[in-house]
């Protein structure tokens, strides 16, 4: 570790994989209500779990985000952080008010909890993903500017780089678009329309940038390739990245009321976001093949890899399959919109933090090389446990998804199933969903392990350089 102050990381990187299982669990606990209806109900509610679910996603993706660019920006800029102390003040504000907040999900009626947060001053719960009580945005939006305070700090007085820029303009623009979630209006097209640039926007405009700055750093230090081929990569990845993704966001006005234009804006621009990530993946590849060191941390370059690959089969093909209008109209709100999600949001953003923490974690604990062989081994595992779990998850709602559009969606209403029937004659590929979600749960817990793991670590000095042929 280079810099004292990129310790403040390791807090985050260790509560955002806490927060990381809790949310597995609740997303087992729903995949067996699918299919077991009463599992639980009477404690954690579906709606609840459901809520509890996707809240500890975003919540552990920001604690992982956060902790990543507390590690990378003092090295990236080569100046100590601006305020070790503000990082750490952050941390326990935003852990407190998240613990409290699924807490409140868990033991108290959402209704109520509305009421005793003083929801009716500033209406803005009740919305998919956006159900934080009010009082919980207003200190996510604090917590959230004084982390870009504190990262813009220490980019303005240090060395100012590509990587750098790149994840400072998606930081600034995750804290900018959140403040759409205070917007509320009674309007329903309106609301829609709105709420999409807070969902949408970030997880497929600003948070692609964040990814491709924490995935340019991991293969810099991992493949020693000269930083300006790294650079003119990434540039040409994050511009297509927001070119197809700010006018791609018409993909989601389809059937919610706006103009007949974005038929064609969200088909259009849609169906080139495959393209970044395509590049993104060469881009991973080719980094890794014309590497200059070979890092003992092996299995952090795997993840780097495996991370470009997920990402662009959750977040450009199956996002493709079904983004096109014509292909929507019977796809939108089915089960191919959880297999999209599922995939998209693990092989982008979950491989991505992942990526950072084994990378960064092992030299926090004085492993500059990474684990040892032993560790990584177990850790290898882990990672093919989770892919394959996930790849098995996507396609068991993929099948579920075109199973329930033939049942329900294609025929007339004479011959169309109901919702209910539709869902009780799929449930074999439910039951297929809950066992890859074992299988998952399996590998994390690998994961977890394989930080425990001893043995003999490699020495700084052991690193072997090589030489590029090319």
């Amino acid at each position: 570790m280079n810099y004292q102050s990129q310790a403040v990381a390791k807090p985050y990187f260790i509560f955002a994989l806490i927060l990381f299982a809790g949310q597995i669990l609740f997303g087992l606990i729903m995949g067996l209500q699918y299919v077991v209806g009463d599992f639980l109900s009477l404690y954690i509610p579906f709606n609840v779990a459901r809520m509890v679910h996707t809240n500890l996603l975003l919540v552990w993706l920001l604690f992982g985000f956060m902790g990543a660019s507390y590690y990378l920006v003092p090295e990236e800029s080569q100046t100590e952080l601006y305020s070790p102390l503000l990082a750490k003040i952050t941390f326990w504000v935003f852990a407190a008010a998240g613990v409290a907040t699924i807490l409140g999900y868990l033991l108290v009626p959402y209704s109520e909890l509305a009421r005793l947060t003083r929801n009716d001053l500033l209406p803005t719960m009740g919305r998919e993903f956006l159900e934080q009580p009010t009082i919980t945005k207003i200190g996510l939006v604090v917590v959230i500017l004084a982390f870009v305070f504190n990262i813009g700090m220490t980019i303005l007085k240090g060395r100012k780089t590509v990587v750098n820029m790149v994840l400072i303009t998606g930081l600034i623009g995750l804290a900018l678009l959140f403040l759409f979630s205070f917007y509320n209006p009674s309007n329903l097209v309106l609301d829609k329309f709105f709420w999409w640039w807070v969902v949408h926007l970030w997880v497929e405009g600003v948070w692609e940038l964040i990814m491709g700055a924490i995935l340019a750093f991991v293969l810099i230090k991992v493949t020693g390739v000269d930083r300006e081929i790294i650079e003119k990569w990434l540039y040409v990845i994050i511009a297509m990245a927001l070119i197809s993704g700010l006018i791609g966001m018409g993909h989601h006005y389809f059937w919610i009321g706006p103009g007949e234009y974005w038929l064609w804006l969200g088909s259009i621009f849609s169906a080139i976001e495959p393209v970044p990530f395509f590049m993104m993946m060469l881009f991973a590849f080719r980094m890794v093949e014309q590497r200059r060191i070979h890092h003992k941390n092996e299995v952090a370059t795997l993840w780097a890899k495996g991370t470009a690959v997920m990402a662009f089969l959750g977040a450009g093909v199956w996002g493709f399959l079904h983004t096109l209008a014509p292909v929507n109209y019977y796809t939108h709100g089915s089960q191919l919109t959880a297999a999209h999600g599922h995939l998209a949001f693990f092989g982008a953003y979950a491989m991505v933090v992942m990526c950072i923490i084994s990378y960064a974690m092992p030299i926090m604990r004085g492993r500059p090389q990474g684990n040892s062989p032993q560790a990584q081994q177990l850790e290898r595992f882990a990672f093919w446990a989770m892919c394959i779990a996930m790849i098995g998850i996507t396609l068991a709602l993929t099948a579920a998804g075109v199973w329930q559009i033939i049942l329900q969606r294609i025929p007339d209403d004479a011959n169309s199933l109901a919702f209910m029937a539709t869902q009780e004659a799929i449930s074999p590929v439910y039951w297929a969903r809950l066992g890859f979600g074992l299988l998952f749960l399996g590998g994390l817990i690998a994961y977890f392990a394989s930080f425990f793991v001893g043995g003999d670590t490699v020495s700084d000095t052991e690193a072997k350089v090589v030489t590029n042929p090319a």
